[in-house]
Protein backbone atom coordinates (compact mmCIF):
# COMPACT_ATOMS: atom_id res chain seq x y z
CA UNK A 1 0.00 0.00 0.00
CA UNK A 2 1.54 3.34 -1.19
CA UNK A 3 1.62 6.23 1.23
CA UNK A 4 -0.83 9.22 0.90
CA UNK A 5 1.00 12.10 -0.84
CA UNK A 6 1.04 14.92 1.86
CA UNK A 7 0.62 18.69 0.62
CA UNK A 8 3.36 20.65 0.45
CA UNK A 9 2.91 23.53 2.80
CA UNK A 10 3.34 24.63 6.57
CA UNK A 11 2.15 22.04 8.90
CA UNK A 12 -0.27 24.27 11.63
CA UNK A 13 0.40 21.73 14.23
CA UNK A 14 3.45 22.11 16.18
CA UNK A 15 3.79 18.74 17.51
CA UNK A 16 3.35 17.47 14.31
CA UNK A 17 5.62 20.20 12.71
CA UNK A 18 8.35 19.25 14.70
CA UNK A 19 8.13 15.65 14.06
CA UNK A 20 8.30 16.06 10.19
CA UNK A 21 11.14 18.54 10.84
CA UNK A 22 13.49 15.51 12.49
CA UNK A 23 12.31 13.12 10.44
CA UNK A 24 12.81 15.52 7.02
CA UNK A 25 16.17 16.79 8.57
CA UNK A 26 17.63 13.74 9.59
CA UNK A 27 16.64 12.35 5.95
CA UNK A 28 18.35 15.75 3.89
CA UNK A 29 21.67 15.03 6.31
CA UNK A 30 21.47 11.17 4.98
CA UNK A 31 21.32 12.39 1.75
CA UNK A 32 24.28 15.39 1.78
CA UNK A 33 26.49 12.36 2.86
CA UNK A 34 25.70 9.72 0.28
CA UNK A 35 26.35 12.74 -2.68
CA UNK A 36 29.60 13.39 -1.02
CA UNK A 37 30.47 10.09 -0.76
CA UNK A 38 29.34 8.96 -4.13
CA UNK A 39 30.58 11.92 -6.29
CA UNK A 40 33.21 13.14 -4.26
CA UNK A 41 31.18 16.39 -3.99
CA UNK A 42 32.09 19.22 -1.11
CA UNK A 43 29.25 19.68 0.90
CA UNK A 44 28.20 22.13 3.66
CA UNK A 45 24.33 22.12 5.02
CA UNK A 46 23.34 24.56 7.77
CA UNK A 47 19.54 24.19 9.26
CA UNK A 48 17.91 26.38 11.34
CA UNK A 49 14.64 25.01 13.06
CA UNK A 50 11.78 27.20 13.78
CA UNK A 51 12.93 27.97 17.37
CA UNK A 52 16.26 29.07 16.00
CA UNK A 53 18.12 25.57 17.25
CA UNK A 54 21.22 25.33 14.92
CA UNK A 55 22.12 21.99 13.28
CA UNK A 56 24.88 21.36 10.38
CA UNK A 57 26.91 18.94 8.55
CA UNK A 58 29.63 19.30 5.90
CA UNK A 59 31.82 16.83 4.21
CA UNK A 60 34.85 18.94 5.18
CA UNK A 61 34.98 21.76 6.70
CA UNK A 62 31.74 24.33 6.98
CA UNK A 63 34.01 27.20 7.16
CA UNK A 64 36.29 26.40 4.18
CA UNK A 65 32.85 25.55 1.90
CA UNK A 66 31.24 28.87 3.22
CA UNK A 67 34.81 30.86 2.64
CA UNK A 68 35.20 29.42 -0.97
CA UNK A 69 31.46 30.22 -1.71
CA UNK A 70 32.17 34.13 -0.59
CA UNK A 71 35.19 33.96 -2.45
CA UNK A 72 33.89 32.99 -6.33
CA UNK A 73 30.93 35.27 -5.92
CA UNK A 74 33.21 37.81 -5.08
CA UNK A 75 35.35 36.97 -7.95
CA UNK A 76 32.28 36.67 -10.14
CA UNK A 77 31.18 40.14 -8.73
CA UNK A 78 34.91 41.35 -9.61
CA UNK A 79 35.03 39.96 -13.25
CA UNK A 80 31.50 40.16 -14.79
CA UNK A 81 33.04 40.48 -18.62
CA UNK A 82 34.56 36.85 -18.29
CA UNK A 83 31.58 35.10 -17.32
CA UNK A 84 29.74 37.17 -19.51
CA UNK A 85 32.11 35.98 -22.42
CA UNK A 86 31.59 32.23 -21.66
CA UNK A 87 27.80 32.95 -21.83
CA UNK A 88 28.00 34.41 -25.08
CA UNK A 89 30.56 31.80 -26.90
CA UNK A 90 27.86 29.47 -25.64
CA UNK A 91 25.49 31.08 -27.02
CA UNK A 92 26.85 31.42 -30.39
CA UNK A 93 28.14 27.84 -29.98
CA UNK A 94 24.31 27.17 -29.49
CA UNK A 95 23.21 28.89 -32.03
CA UNK A 96 25.88 27.37 -34.78
CA UNK A 97 24.63 23.87 -34.00
CA UNK A 98 21.20 24.99 -34.58
CA UNK A 99 21.67 26.13 -37.74
CA UNK A 100 24.25 23.22 -38.63
CA UNK A 101 20.80 20.99 -37.92
CA UNK A 102 18.86 23.04 -39.62
CA UNK A 103 21.05 22.65 -43.07
CA UNK A 104 21.01 18.81 -42.48
CA UNK A 105 17.47 17.93 -42.50
CA UNK A 106 17.21 20.59 -45.76
CA UNK A 107 19.84 18.53 -47.49
CA UNK A 108 17.95 15.45 -46.71
CA UNK A 109 14.65 17.07 -48.01
CA UNK A 110 12.89 17.76 -44.46
CA UNK A 111 11.94 21.09 -43.37
CA UNK A 112 11.35 22.60 -46.90
CA UNK A 113 8.25 24.14 -46.26
CA UNK A 114 10.11 26.98 -44.16
CA UNK A 115 12.72 27.90 -46.92
CA UNK A 116 11.31 30.37 -49.50
CA UNK A 117 12.02 30.10 -53.67
CA UNK A 118 15.41 32.18 -53.60
CA UNK A 119 16.63 29.56 -50.46
CA UNK A 120 14.81 26.69 -52.52
CA UNK A 121 16.92 26.96 -55.78
CA UNK A 122 20.28 28.03 -53.43
CA UNK A 123 19.82 24.13 -52.11
CA UNK A 124 19.40 22.86 -55.12
CA UNK A 125 22.62 24.04 -56.52
CA UNK A 126 24.22 22.91 -53.26
CA UNK A 127 23.14 19.59 -53.84
CA UNK A 128 24.13 19.31 -57.33
CA UNK A 129 27.24 20.42 -56.81
CA UNK A 130 27.60 18.09 -54.02
CA UNK A 131 26.60 15.32 -55.96
CA UNK A 132 28.81 16.51 -59.12
CA UNK A 133 32.13 16.30 -56.70
CA UNK A 134 30.84 12.82 -55.59
CA UNK A 135 30.66 11.41 -59.13
CA UNK A 136 34.00 12.85 -60.20
CA UNK A 137 35.15 11.06 -56.91
CA UNK A 138 33.78 7.88 -57.84
CA UNK A 139 34.50 8.16 -61.37
CA UNK A 140 38.41 8.32 -60.15
CA UNK A 141 38.18 5.28 -57.59
CA UNK A 142 36.82 3.44 -60.65
CA UNK A 143 39.49 4.64 -62.69
CA UNK A 144 42.15 3.85 -60.13
CA UNK A 145 40.41 -0.03 -60.19
CA UNK A 146 40.89 -0.32 -63.42
CA UNK A 147 44.51 0.44 -64.14
CA UNK A 148 44.96 -1.92 -61.14
CA UNK A 149 43.32 -4.53 -62.30
CA UNK A 150 45.13 -4.04 -66.01
CA UNK A 151 48.25 -4.04 -64.00
CA UNK A 152 47.83 -6.96 -62.29
CA UNK A 153 46.83 -8.95 -66.00
CA UNK A 154 49.74 -7.84 -67.49
CA UNK A 155 51.95 -9.20 -64.26
CA UNK A 156 49.98 -12.66 -64.34
CA UNK A 157 50.16 -12.48 -68.53
CA UNK A 158 54.08 -12.02 -67.35
CA UNK A 159 54.40 -14.68 -64.69
CA UNK A 160 52.71 -17.52 -67.40
CA UNK A 161 55.19 -16.54 -70.10
CA UNK A 162 57.91 -17.14 -67.88
CA UNK A 163 56.62 -20.04 -66.87
CA UNK A 164 56.02 -21.72 -70.29
CA UNK A 165 60.07 -20.27 -71.43
CA UNK A 166 61.05 -22.44 -68.33
CA UNK A 167 59.24 -25.54 -68.70
CA UNK A 168 60.91 -25.53 -72.21
CA UNK A 169 64.29 -25.59 -70.90
CA UNK A 170 63.78 -27.86 -68.64
CA UNK A 171 65.20 -31.72 -70.96
CA UNK A 172 62.44 -34.64 -70.96
CA UNK A 173 63.94 -38.12 -69.65
CA UNK A 174 61.79 -40.56 -70.40
CA UNK A 175 63.79 -43.67 -69.67
CA UNK A 176 64.11 -41.99 -65.85
CA UNK A 177 60.27 -40.77 -65.96
CA UNK A 178 58.99 -44.34 -66.87
CA UNK A 179 57.31 -42.40 -69.97
CA UNK A 180 58.45 -45.09 -73.05
CA UNK A 181 57.16 -43.35 -76.50
CA UNK A 182 57.07 -46.92 -78.38
CA UNK A 183 55.83 -45.38 -81.60
CA UNK A 184 58.84 -42.73 -81.31
CA UNK A 185 60.90 -45.81 -80.75
CA UNK A 186 59.78 -47.90 -83.65
CA UNK A 187 60.00 -45.30 -86.51
CA UNK A 188 63.40 -44.54 -85.89
CA UNK A 189 65.62 -45.65 -89.00
CA UNK A 190 68.89 -46.23 -86.65
CA UNK A 191 66.92 -48.20 -84.21
CA UNK A 192 65.39 -50.37 -86.64
CA UNK A 193 68.15 -50.85 -88.68
CA UNK A 194 70.49 -52.14 -85.74
CA UNK A 195 67.85 -54.90 -84.96
CA UNK A 196 68.08 -56.16 -87.62
CA UNK A 197 71.90 -56.43 -88.28
CA UNK A 198 72.99 -57.05 -85.03
CA UNK A 199 74.54 -54.68 -84.15
CA UNK A 200 74.97 -52.95 -80.92
CA UNK A 201 72.24 -50.08 -80.38
CA UNK A 202 73.50 -46.42 -81.20
CA UNK A 203 74.40 -44.39 -78.72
Amino acid sequence: MTRKRIEIKKIENLSARQVTFTKRRRGLIKKAHQLSTLCDAEIALIIFSSTGKLFEFSSSSIEQVIERHINLQSEKRLNPSSQQRVDDIQCALRKDLTDRARELRHLRGEDLHELNLDQLNQLEKSLEAGLLRVSETKAGRIMNEISALKKKGVQLLEENKQLKMEAKRVPRNNHLSGDYDHSSAYSNNNFDTSLKLGLPFPQ
